[in-house]
């Protein structure tokens, strides 16, 4: 081994453009460890970037445990250095440790669910398939549910009473309700890993670091014997690449320094030999001495065979070559490169590829000594970006600028030291405050003749004074000259200081309000006494505006415990693809639930996104009450869609889902509305059925009778027409004789009447005929005319005198 050399000597990284097989010696590791050292440990005025970093950080950690230095204090209270006057509780007051644990307590109750989405393209198909299927029933509920009443086939595929009813209630129903296999047991599998590593403690941790220091950090690794491993890094030792990412995305190199008694160096290299310790060793007292640092741990005993390591992960580029002949392909140096010629005569053909790496080693501090170096094992390296590699720490430091960090806790401190000193001016006038005294006239005293022979001396006269509070005294002295003193005991008022004490007191719950307001840490948070007559919803409002103060912390833990989720999901899929004890791993992870076992086994054909679902805080968990109170006593909802809603984590899915609650139930209140119309018009219409039934049979009944009534009258009719037709049936014979006898005379006259008219017509015609046989007898002989004319009073043999009136 090469001859230890203590130096911080400058030095630079190496290019990145060498071969692979360069950046696989320990050379190239050792320029790496070397440079990270010159950027972090270089002595700068007396300091390095490091160990000032490390100095702020602890100074820091013991303002939030009340137990910072008090020099600071005393310079301030010394006269020339001088303290041998004061007797003061230099104890810090604790107030810093109360806002902490507020912030810190507060958050790590918040609950939480990690929450796994499969994004590969079999999920998404899945997913596809399940919500046809979804739309295919809503398209077709009509008919599934005739088909069923008619045939009594349940040919729908999910609940028809759980239905969307529209586009917007499907969305929802797909984000509440669906949930394949393969998500329920990624998200075992993360839940079941933090579990085992209590990430709970882990995560008060860091946001604990995040509130006093700035910046919380954790690490994820998988170990051959004990398997996937999360735990918690104290940002005070860990080393990265300039960044002004708030999550620290970009970094290149990550760093950790770590003092590690000697004997664990044969862990890291087994090769190292007695006398390579001893040099490790005498190297490691030579760093301390350097930087002091044992100043740092307040530990004498810090340097005694103990070594300081860095344990650093670079990341760099690795080009992966293969020779590719037909179907078949062989994996090659990144140094092959045959002319072009060769591999259009062989007719093979070179394919290469470049994707990031992470190299880990570890070096002494100080020292060109590397224990470490190689091609870090078991990368995270995300299917969706297969070039990119996740480095294995995590951090997040949410007020980060130009590479300043700045936290809570660096707000508060000089108004704590303000509240220290106005603590200790307070003590100071207090001791000073003396009780108030009497004045004792010892002239005035003797003048007082108590008349009884008694005497009369300072004692007496205080005892009298101070059990009765009466002073006897005299006017005159026995000379008869006025006495000056004749109240020999006077009370003497002294300055209480009270106004002093008023005014630090003052300024005591100034510099508080101040801390308040630098930190948002309201009264309504602190835990103080509320303003009595301030209302209960500003109360409430200024508890959420201090809880919107310090959202960045809650936020930048969540943002750590997410990215530690997603490395932990590559991370499983890669043990579950690779590692030889892969059975195990499951068994031990799907022992909670053994359905999911079989979906464990495949999860390392899936990728997965993953977010955080966080559970609702009391405002959001009382504006939604509110709102579930509201639906209930409207009716809007009823108890079961209630306790559906308050089970919903997320408070903007639990809202859409009491509007859909309210719509659907709304609707069916419309329906049950319109069902109860129909069902009173039925009512209505039956009991308008029966009234015409009883009235048709009222009249029925009343025809029946009346029909009986007018059958009897009818009979009664009859017999009485029959007795009528009877006789009239003989007056009709009767009448019908003497009309046959008229009609027999009428004819005999009749008949004489038409013979005697025969007769006459015959007697005319002959008449006729005679004259014309005269007159043509006339024309013949040219005879004169012939005049016809008859004295009879007769024409025809008609007689004109049948006529006359008698």
């Amino acid at each position: 081994m090469k001859e230890i050399n203590i130096s911080i000597d400058q030095s630079s990284f190496p290019s990145q453009y060498v071969s692979d097989s360069k950046k696989n010696t320990k050379e190239f590791g050792l320029q790496i460890g070397q440079a990270i050292q010159y950027e972090w440990f270089k002595k700068d005025n007396g300091g390095s970037k490091f160990y000032n970093q490390w100095d702020s950080f602890h100074k820091l950690r013991l303002y939030a445990r009340a137990e910072q230095s008090v020099g600071k204090y005393k310079n301030e209270l010394a006269v020339d250095g001088d303290l041998s006057y004061m007797n003061l509780d230099w104890t810090p007051v604790p107030i810093i440790p109360k806002f902490i644990d507020i912030v810190v307590n507060g958050m790590a109750d918040r609950l939480f669910e990690v929450k796994a989405y499969a994004q590969d393209a079999m999920s998404a198909e899945k997913r596809n398939q399940y919500q046809d299927t979804i739309e295919e029933d809503m398209i077709s509920k009509d008919l599934l549910s005739q088909v069923k009443n008619d045939f009594g086939i349940d040919a729908f595929n999910t609940d028809p009473e759980n239905l969307p009813a529209n586009d917007e209630e499907l969305q929802l129903h797909m984000q509440l309700n669906y949930k394949s296999s393969i998500e329920l047991a990624e998200e075992a599998v993360i839940n079941t890993v933090l579990s085992e590593n209590k990430y709970d403690d882990v995560r008060k941790r860091i946001i604990y670091d995040i509130t006093t220091v700035g910046v919380g950090c954790a690490k994820h690794e998988y170990l051959p014997g004990t398997g996937i491993v999360t735990k918690y890094v104290d940002p005070a030792n860990v080393v990265y690449s300039y960044t002004e990412d708030p999550n620290f995305n970009d970094c290149f190199y990550w760093g950790e320094v770590k003092t590690t008694h000697i004997s664990e160096l044969l862990k890291i290299d087994p090769t190292l030999t007695d006398k390579d310790l001893e040099h490790i060793s005498k190297s490691s007292s030579d760093w301390h001495n350097y930087f002091n640092s044992t100043q740092f741990y307040d530990n004498s005993l810090f340097n005694n065979d103990t070594v300081t390591l860095l344990h650093y992960n670079y990341k760099t580029t690795k080009k992966f070559v293969y020779k590719k002949k037909g179907e078949k392909v062989i994996e090659k140096e990144d140094t092959f490169n045959p002319p072009a010629e060769m591999m259009e005569e062989r007719g093979f053909e070179k394919v290469e590829k470049v994707i990031d790496v992470w190299y880990e080693g570890v070096m002494v501090m100080g020292t060109n000594i590397i224990l470490k170096w190689q091609l870090a094992e078991n990368m995270v390296r995300p299917k969706s970006a297969s070039q990119n590699a996740m480095a294995n720490y995590v951090a997040c430091a949410p007020r980060m600028y130009k590479g300043n960090i700045e936290s809570l806790l660096r707000r508060m401190v000089p108004f704590a030291d303000l509240i220290q000193m106005t603590h200790l001016k307070l003590q100071q006038v207090i001791q000073k405050v003396v009780p108030d005294g009497v004045f004792i006239d010892a002239d005035g005293l003797n003048e007082v003749d108590l008349g009884n022979g008694a005497s009369y001396n300072p004692e007496d006269a205080l005892r009298l004074y101070f059990q009765t509070g009466s002073v006897v005294g005299r006017s005159y002295t026995q000379d008869g000259e006025f006495n000056n003193a004749r109240v020999p005991i006077q009370e003497l008022a002294k300055n209480s200081g009270q106004g002093k004490i008023s005014s630090l007191v003052n300024s005591y719950n100034h510099y508080l309000q101040m801390l308040r307001d630098v930190t948002g840490l309201n009264e309504a948070r602190d835990g103080s006494m509320p303003d009595p007559d301030s209302l209960v919803g500003l109360q409430k409002l200024a508890a959420l505006n201090s809880n919107t103060a310090t959202r960045h912390i809650l936020d930048a833990s969540l943002d750590i415990t997410r990215d530690l989720a997603t490395a932990l999901t590559c991370r499983v899929s890669d043990a579950l693809e690779y590692h030889p004890h892969k059975e195990e791993f499951v068994m031990q992870i799907g022992k909670y639930n053994v359905n999911l076992l079989k979906e464990i086994s495949d999860l390392h054909i899936y990728d997965f996104g993953v977010f955080i679902e966080m559970a609702p805080d009391d405002e959001q968990k009382q504006m939604l009450e509110q709102n579930i109170q509201m639906a209930l006593s409207k009716g809007s909802i009823d108890l079961d869609d209630a306790i559906d809603i308050r089970e919903v984590k997320n408070v903007k899915l639990a809202n859409q889902l009491l509007k859909v609650k309210r719509k659907r139930k709304e609707k069916e209140r419309q329906q049950f509305e319109m069902q109860k119309i129909q069902q009173q018009q039925q009512a209505q219409m039956q009991s308008q059925q029966m009234a015409a039934q009883v009235s048709a049979q009222k009249l029925q009944m009343e025809t029946q009778s009346e029909m009986q009534i007018a059958q009897a009258k009818a009979g009664f009719d009859i017999e009485r027409m029959r007795g009528e037709a009877a006789i009239k049936s003989e007056l009709m014979q009767l009448e019908f004789q003497l009309n046959m006898q008229l009609k027999g005379v009428e004819s005999e006259a009749l008949k004489s009447r038409e013979d005697l008219k025969e007769k006459a017509k015959s007697d005319r015609i002959s008449k006729q005929n005679s004259q014309q046989s005269k007159l043509i007898d006339q024309r013949k002989k040219d005879l004169p005319p012939i005049n016809f004319e008859s004295n009879e009073d007769t024409l025809d043999g008609f007689d004109l005198a049948e006529f006359e009136p008698r």
